[in-house]
């Protein structure tokens, strides 16, 4: 079995600045790491766990969104050269403006609920796998396609043996990085006109100056994008398994 050295030298190294910085500034804004833990065994489990389940919702409904929307469409354009032309200035056009500057007029059509929500962060990921997938189908070249084709494959063979394998790490390097990009937007959709989440949680506690709270949300806000990390990682893995060999 491996032991996680690295790891839990990061782990020792993050407390240990965190110590430091908390003595430095001695200041209530940046408590001690072990005046946030006994707080947060303090607190009543059940609303942390609320929030936390709020947030994770919201982010696998957007990412399943995302992900059976943009592959399939993604798989299109890069094989079907016609739909590619025509389709490549509309997306390239709208792919670098920042998504988040859409949030009033979702808010608008949407409502405030999670719909409005969770609809941001999908759009924010739907572009990142289009574009992704695109490009990586487009890659593909004619002769694995007609290695397949020579023997016997249909079009089933060689979306299961040529495209798939090809496209599925560009994939999860384009979902590491939508990853981190989702708790960010989760985050500010958040912090105003909901009553639950750890974006709402964190906003809370801030307005309420209390700090330690602020810092237990933090905390499972970061141990949110972690899971979801591990997660990735884990399927990747299986799915990429030819990778890992």
């Amino acid at each position: 079995m491996r032991v996680p050295y690295r790891e839990a030298a990061a782990v020792l190294f993050l407390f240990g600045a965190w110590y430091l910085i908390a003595f430095i500034v001695a200041s209530p804004i940046i408590p001690s790491p072990h005046i946030v833990f006994i707080n947060f065994a303090s607190q009543d489990p059940a609303m942390f766990f609320q929030h936390f389940w709020t947030s994770l919702l919201r982010i696998l409904y957007s990412l399943v969104i995302a992900l059976a929307v943009g592959i399939p469409l993604g798989i299109l354009l890069g094989r079907v050269k016609v739909l590619d032309e025509l389709t490549s200035p509309l997306i390239y056009l709208v792919y670098p403006v920042p998504k988040i500057v859409f949030l009033p007029i979702i808010i608008m059509i949407f409502g405030l609920g999670n719909l409005s929500k969770v609809f941001i962060i999908c759009l924010i990921v739907f572009f990142q796998i289009l574009v992704t997938t695109k490009d990586a189908a487009k890659a593909i070249g004619e002769e694995e396609v007609l290695s397949v084709r020579s023997m016997g494959g249909k079009g089933a063979d060689i979306l299961r043996y040529v495209i798939l394998p090809s496209i599925l790490p560009n994939i999860f390097t384009a979902l590491r990085i939508a990853i981190g990009t989702c708790i960010a937007v989760l985050f500010f959709t958040e912090s105003f006109a909901t009553e639950a989440g750890l974006g709402y949680l964190i906003i809370d506690a801030w307005s309420k100056f209390d700090y330690v709270l602020m810092y237990d949300a933090i905390i499972l806000m970061g141990t949110l994008g972690l899971v979801l990390y591990v997660v990735l990682a884990r399927v990747e893995q299986w799915m990429c398994r030819w990778m890992f060999q």
